[in-house]
């Protein structure tokens, strides 16, 4: 099991002006809790945290977090940014045993041909680009891969119709759907050529 430290301080004076002084200064407020513990207030160096989550794993890396020379294993479960300048204004980590389950939400990457879709000039919407999961910590997926090659016009694919890795369990709302097969003006047109040629065909047999 790979974890990245990060190094994390308590002491902090809560409130938002201190909060500001904080951000200002490279810091980045925090909360720690899970698995029991009282929930408390640390902070965390912008860059080193930047970096931990730069990896492949992204927001579902598993943390050492060292805070006062003690490590906590730990997942960043909610990240909290600014409206308008998107930066971090405040970050919550998750405690965590690596012996049970946790729920993460992980992107939602969509592959295969939809040949039935393309035959009918038609558009394949993906509706959801994340979903939840269950997994142990060392089962955690970078992300879901859903295959959409049995797609076809006018029906849509839900979250339970997705093969998911060994470990791994659905957490959101299975009957979600995350593509659908869009019908679009080059459809429409697709299908009065066909009804034409058909019509054409029938009147053909029938002189």
């Amino acid at each position: 099991m790979t974890t990245v430290k990060v190094r994390a301080e308590t002491g902090r004076q809560k409130g938002s002006r201190p909060s500001g002084r904080l951000r200002r200064s490279g810091q980045i407020p925090a909360v720690v809790y899970g698995m029991g513990i009282t929930p408390f207030s640390v902070s965390v160096s912008y860059i080193e945290l930047r970096n931990a989550l730069s990896g492949e794993a992204g927001m579902n890396v598993l943390l050492a977090l060292d805070v006062d020379e003690v490590e906590h294993l730990a997942i960043v479960k909610d990240v909290q940014r600014h409206p308008v300048r998107n930066e971090v204004l405040h970050v919550d980590f998750l405690r965590i045993d690596p012996t049970k389950e946790v729920e993460v939400e992980v992107p939602l990457v969509i592959v295969g041909e939809t040949k039935k879709v393309t035959q009918m000039s038609g558009m394949v919407d993906q509706v959801l680009h994340r979903a939840m999961i269950s997994a142990k910590v060392d089962k955690l997926p970078v992300e879901i891969v859903a295959d959409v090659s049995s797609l076809e016009v006018g029906t849509s694919l839900r979250l339970a119709d997705i093969q998911l890795p060994e470990g791994v369990s659905l957490a959101s709302d299975p009957e979600a759907p995350f593509a659908v097969g869009l019908i679009t003006r080059s459809t429409k047109e697709y299908l009065r050529q066909l009804k034409a040629a058909q019509n054409e065909m029938d009147t053909s047999e029938n002189v």
